[in-house]
């Protein structure tokens, strides 16, 4: 059985398949700094978790982009108040180009159900 959370007629914002939650990639608000989008973000994340019946300790991967790798050890800060450390999840870190001009960063995760 496959159970799509917040879809809309282009995505799904998390599936859920065989244990295993999928979510869309997650972002800030444009007009946020760094740091704000990456606590939007992660909020968003842990909301959606929820939702699909996991939650932070439950990820299995994280996929982080960034605009700018200048911003990493901002982004890593609240990171790492964030995340679970007696469970962390492996993870990437990159930078690319986003959606749009204003986001600094997004974050994909897979989760444990």
């Amino acid at each position: 059985m496959i159970k799509r959370i917040q879809p809309d007629a282009r995505m799904s914002q998390a599936v859920v398949h065989n244990g295993v939650v999928y979510l869309a990639g997650q972002v800030g608000e444009p007009h946020e700094d760094v740091a704000d989008q990456t606590r939007t973000a992660l909020a968003e994340i842990e909301s959606l978790l929820a939702e699909a019946g996991s939650d932070k300790s439950k990820i299995l991967m994280a996929t982080i982009w960034m605009a700018d790798m200048a911003d990493f050890e901002t982004m890593n800060k609240v990171w790492d108040a964030w995340v679970d450390t007696a469970n962390p999840p492996a993870r990437a870190t990159g930078e690319a180009k986003l959606a749009a001009p204003d986001y600094r960063v997004e974050i994909i995760v897979v989760a444990a159900v």
